[in-house]
């Protein structure tokens, strides 16, 4: 009466007390059956959903899928997993949970919801909030009367939707430190008068993972660029960057100091960077690799007569004093010397940090190239040998 009036109301015969009954249904009492009401309902209002509509495409429809199904006809919606694939897209990119609701129909099952906080947990999700329609006593608003509703669940067969998933793996980069103690090679170089130190840390496996670069010219422009490009080449290995990639930019490059090096098996270089992108190529790629970076009849003459010979001192397999160090003594480990020939190495450290200071040193280590020769200067110590200091000098 509301809608209508009560002069229609009048005119149709029914009194205001019979209409202000709550469950009075105008349509049911004018002989009305509930198929034709359903039918008329569909031409003034509409189905409430897009499916079946003539000029849409069945490839068109996941486009205008919603949460819930539409209206009394709708059999389309967004499945859970769909919401949660959604929310992991977005949650790398966000500080804070989602404040999105998971819809799950009226017939979800427990099983339902299990396997919907397990997906969210796999892909990373902070929360979720699931919502099954129709479970709240106080929901405002329903697509269909639960008679409708369960006559409907009697003729329409289950809709099994197949999720169409798309995995995007995100990578992350991992760095591979290396162990607090580690084996190193130490090598000397000479390039235009320009004299320093290559220290390479080692893996297990023996490849390269950190590189440290001494100049001999401390506190110069020069040594602070070299000190930084070691640091920088040193992230990249332990960052998995491939050795022959760095090798590849480093070669070649053109500038002072450059010319005539102390290394026979790299004579001349054009650069620092030249100078160190071949001797990395030459001791730690494949020979093939390296002559791609290197000149091929001096790779090949570092194989057979050279630092990659079988007899070289980076070549051969340490061998230790065993005898010397079950004795107490320090333990000495001498590369490409036969074993008996150790004998004349086999002494106490003490003796050696003795006869040091007999001549005048100070009796420490050297830290950079392990020499005894370290020389008082100033309040700290600098070796004789690779020109290292202690720290302040």
């Amino acid at each position: 009466q509301w809608a209508l009036g009560p002069e229609l109301m009048d005119r149709l015969g029914f009194s205001k007390e019979r209409t202000d009954v709550p469950s009075f249904d105008l349509l049911a009492t004018l002989g009305f059956t509930p198929q034709q009401v359903e039918e008329a309902n569909v031409v003034v209002c509409g189905y409430m959903t897009v499916e079946g509509a003539p000029l849409l495409k069945p490839e068109h429809l996941p486009v205008f899928d919603c949460a819930s199904r539409c209206g009394k006809e709708g059999k389309r919606y967004i499945s859970a997993e769909g919401h949660i694939r959604m929310m992991a897209a977005i949650q790398p990119f966000i500080t804070g949970a989602i404040s999105k609701t998971i819809n799950l129909p009226n017939e979800a099952t427990v099983e339902d919801i299990k396997n919907a906080y397990l997906l969210s947990w796999k892909l990373g999700l902070k929360a979720n909030a699931l919502y099954r329609d129709g479970c709240k006593l106080s929901q405002p608003l329903s697509g269909q009367s639960k008679k409708a509703r369960k006559k409907d669940e009697e003729k329409v067969p289950e809709v099994r939707r197949e999720v169409v998933e798309r995995v995007i793996v995100k990578e992350v980069p991992r760095r591979r430190k290396l162990p607090d103690e580690r084996p190193s090679l130490t090598h000397k170089f000479s390039v235009g008068g320009h004299e320093g130190y290559l220290h390479v840390g080692l893996y297990e496996d023996g490849k390269p993972g950190e590189i440290f670069i001494k100049i001999a010219k401390e506190g110069s422009t020069l040594s602070g660029v070299m000190d930084t490009l070691a640091l920088s080449l040193s992230m990249n290995l332990q960052y998995g960057v491939p050795l022959e990639v760095l090798c590849e930019k480093l070669v070649r490059t053109r500038f002072e100091p450059m010319g005539m090096t102390s290394n026979k098996e790299i004579p001349m270089v054009q650069s620092l960077m030249d100078y160190l992108g071949r001797w990395l190529a030459l001791k730690f790629l494949t020979k093939d690799m390296a002559m791609r970076f290197h000149n091929a009849d001096l790779v090949e003459r570092a194989y057979h007569e050279g630092s990659k010979s079988k007899d070289a001192f980076a070549m051969s397999l340490p061998i230790v004093d065993e005898g010397a160090q079950a004795n107490g003594f320090a333990h000495i480990v001498s590369v490409g010397m036969p074993k008996e020939d150790l004998s004349v190495l086999s002494k106490p450290l003490t003796s050696h940090v003795d006869s040091a200071r007999q001549q005048g040193f100070t009796g420490s280590i050297c830290s950079g190239c392990g020499s005894i020769r370290m020389k008082r200067n100033g309040s700290c110590e600098v070796c004789l040998d690779c020109g290292a200091t202690s720290g302040c000098s």
